[in-house]
């Protein structure tokens, strides 16, 4: 089952078949526990409102509300690799490799649910950085108690020139405007997502795929549930969170993006996350 969110309605994607929810709040629709089983009621035994060509028409945003978006960081070992060679320079290269080791993770902020690009838009390199690329991530939605209840595809844009200078420059690295996409649904599941889930992206310039790659998420040093453990151990989120679990396929050291680059995200299950870079 997977959810949309437009300007005036709350889309519901449930075998091929679109119905619309009678809920207009996004904060209120999914902050729910037991979210599958409450949509799942909602449409049952009503007639679809469209088809694949009347969704085509609609104009789709960010699958977010008020919820904060939080990132958990080197949580696979090619991310703590690319960390290292990013920092070596400034000696920080040895916090990446401890964080990959330790007990707690590393999770920060990364934007609000206002801030965040909808699948389509335009996610932006900082002109103030010389080596940026987008990390392929996929994203937790988890309720206000602290239960997953559905999965997104995000984009977690990143300035390694800046982050690289010094450990203490990620929020730099990380937040600014147009740094973080979601989309293009919502996706929510009886079960947990697979292990064998594929995250995949490409990169393509002038019409030409300049880098590309696939991962599986049973490739993560931490559970999911370790991360949103952490993230809600001392915090409290009214209507929900978000949070982004890190990635692992980084280009090589010798790219950066460029404007009017093409992202393309992809998750099974989820659908295809697509930005241009402003």
């Amino acid at each position: 089952m997977k959810i949309y969110k437009t300007k005036a309605e709350i889309i519901i994607e449930y075998k091929g078949e679109y119905f619309v929810s009678g809920e207009t709040d996004w904060d209120v629709f999914i902050n729910r526990d037991d979210l599958w089983a409450q949509v799942q009621k909602e449409i049952y035994g009503l007639p679809p409102i469209g088809d694949a060509e009347w969704m085509m028409e609609k104009e789709l945003l960010a699958p977010i509300g008020t919820q904060e978006v939080w990132a958990a960081g080197v949580t696979y070992l090619r991310s703590k690799v690319a960390r290292m060679e990013e920092s070596k320079e400034s000696g920080a290269d040895r916090f990446y490799d401890k964080v990959y080791d330790a007990d707690r993770p590393e999770i920060f902020f990364k934007s609000n649910g206002s801030r965040v690009v909808a699948p389509g838009g335009k996610v932006r390199i900082r002109k103030d950085s010389s080596w940026d690329v987008p990390e392929p991530e996929l994203v937790l939605v988890i309720s206000s108690a602290g239960k997953i209840i559905g999965y997104s595809i995000g984009n977690d844009m990143s300035s390694r020139s800046i982050e690289g200078e010094n450990p203490l420059y990620l929020p730099q690295a990380k937040m600014y405007d147009g740094s973080a996409s979601i989309g293009p649904c919502v996706l929510v599941t009886e079960e947990p997502i697979p292990p064998s889930t594929v995250i995949a992206i490409e990169i393509q310039r002038n019409g030409n795929s300049v880098f590309a790659g696939s991962i599986s998420i049973d490739q993560m040093k931490r559970t999911h549930g370790e991360l949103v453990e952490f993230l809600y151990r001392e915090y409290s989120f009214a209507a929900g969170a978000y949070l982004m679990t890190g990635t692992c396929l980084v280009p090589n050291n010798d790219f950066t993006l460029q404007t009017a680059d093409l992202i393309t995200i992809t998750i099974d299950g989820i659908g295809q996350l697509v930005n241009i870079v402003a």
